[in-house]
This record gives C-alpha cells, sequence and structure tokens, in this order.
C-alpha cells in the first residue's frame, strides 16, 4: 500500500523535472579563430525579425549581454562579433495514461479497466543565438536552446527562465570550452 501513496510523488517529480530541462545543440566553423574574438554587439536587423514581444527581446538581449561578459567579451562600437537571435515556438501535448491492470491476469496493485488518461499543454520554444564574424559577415557560431516557457504574468519566473535557457545556450561557447 505504500507504493500507492509514492505513486503520484515520484510522477510529479518526473513532470517538474522533465519541465525544467534546456536541450541545447551547437554548431560552428572549424576554420574560425575564436580566440580572436573578444568584443560584440547585437545585429539589429536580425534581432528585429524575432517574433517574440519586445520585453522579450529586452530580456533576452540582457542575458546575451551578462554571458558573454562573463566570458571576458565587452560590448563595443567595433566588434569582433555580431549578435544575432531568432525564435521558433509551438504548442506541446503530452498525454499520459493511466491504465494500471487493463486486459487479462492479475495485477498485485490493480485490477480492472482503464483508469482514465491524462492531457497536458505547455509551450515550447527554440532560441537560437548566431554569432557572425563583424568582419566578414559570415556565421561562425550557431547554439540552440529548446524548454518549456513560461508563458504567465509572473514576470520574475520569465525573466529566470530566459536566463536559464541563454546561460545553457553560451556555455557551448567558445567551441570545445564546455568538453575540458
Amino acid at each position: 500500500m505504500k507504493i500507492f501513496k509514492l505513486l503520484p510523488v515520484l510522477g510529479l517529480l518526473l513532470i517538474v523535472s522533465s519541465c525544467t530541462t534546456v536541450r541545447v545543440a551547437s554548431d560552428y566553423d572549424r576554420e574560425a579563430n575564436f580566440g580572436n574574438y573578444s568584443s560584440f554587439a547585437f545585429f539589429k536587423p536580425g534581432i528585429d525579425k524575432a517574433k517574440i514581444s519586445d520585453l522579450d527581446k529586452k530580456r533576452i538581449l540582457r542575458a546575451i549581454d551578462n554571458e558573454l561578459a562573463a566570458k571576458g567579451m565587452q560590448k563595443s562600437g567595433n566588434p569582433t562579433l555580431l549578435v544575432s537571435i531568432f525564435t521558433k515556438e509551438r504548442e506541446r501535448v503530452n498525454v499520459y495514461n493511466n491504465n494500471f491492470g487493463w486486459g487479462w491476469g492479475w495485477n498485485p496493485w490493480w485490477y480492472g479497466g482503464a483508469y482514465g488518461s491524462t492531457v497536458s499543454r505547455s509551450t515550447e520554444g527554440s532560441l537560437y543565438i548566431d554569432l557572425i564574424d563583424a568582419q566578414t559577415n559570415e556565421l561562425v557560431w550557431q547554439g540552440v536552446g529548446s524548454a518549456r516557457l513560461i508563458t504567465g504574468s509572473n514576470i520574475d519566473k520569465k525573466e529566470e527562465r530566459i536566463r536559464e535557457i541563454v546561460s545553457e545556450i553560451l556555455a557551448e561557447y567558445p567551441p570545445g570550452l564546455a568538453s575540458k
């Protein structure tokens, strides 16, 4: 009987822990010398195309600014790197089947028909951060992070989530640093 008391807690922990993860991937130009990049500026034409609110753009740019500054890079009027972003958003639907003991035979926890299903919906977004060589205007690094978004009106949680996503993405920059 103790297992019945633990199942809801374990299920809740699984759901909550799956919501906090940020899936990250990055790609880069092997020919680029990342040691030459010491300053950055935001590439306004690219950022203006991002289909998110201006407030969220500001939050993302502030988080990028803080992360790059923590890596020793400086914001500059004559940068070596240009930073651009774009976003994608989609609704995610999860169906959890709670079918305990359906079918033939006996189950030690439950016997009988379907117990029911639960459907949950969440918004998942992807943030792409592009780093462009300012001299050649070529993409040298791209990082993408996909995660569940905070869509409510709690600004503190929204800002914290954006900082977490940006931090996870830029942990991959410069290439080879994360694996060392």
